[in-house]
């Protein structure tokens, strides 16, 4: 696949080309995200409310019915539920790895298999997080395993 990247002439509005043979689902979610760039997230700390861009965030996790964003630095209540964190976000980087967790992909430093056909994976931010082996197969074809 070849990428060209060119600088518009003032007055000309931006524009991407999307040369294919087939439009397969891969190029169908990356014109989504093209036209629906994530939205940041409203993270509740010490009586803040501070906005949360996605690619700051290493995972989401549920908590005895609380939803918290994880960041390099803190830990934010989120005020959505897990399944709805999942709908506006796991066309992206995002996928669900457990039934209380969903990981950013692109803060995953490596994965490693463990016992009963689960994985570990470290994220960047040197925490580790278990991957339920029904997740395992969706989180191969994320990262193109």
């Amino acid at each position: 696949m070849k990428i060209i990247i060119e600088t518009p002439r003032d007055g000309e509005e931006e524009e991407v080309i999307l040369r294919c043979r087939t439009l397969d689902d891969s190029l169908i979610k990356l014109l989504e995200r093209l036209k629906n760039p994530q939205e940041p997230i409203n993270g509740h700390l010490e009586g803040r409310i501070v906005r949360l861009e996605p690619k700051d965030i290493f995972y989401f996790e549920s908590v005895e019915g609380k939803v918290f964003a994880y960041t390099a630095v803190e830990v934010y209540e989120i005020h959505r539920k897990l399944y709805e964190v999942e709908e506006v976000y796991g066309d992206g980087d995002f996928l669900r790895i457990s039934k209380s967790i969903i990981v950013n992909v692109s803060k995953i430093s490596y994965v490693k298999p463990t016992f009963n056909g689960r994985f570990e994976a470290r994220l960047k931010n040197q925490e580790t997080v278990m991957i339920s082996r029904q997740y395992v197969a969706d989180l191969k074809k994320k990262l193109g395993m």
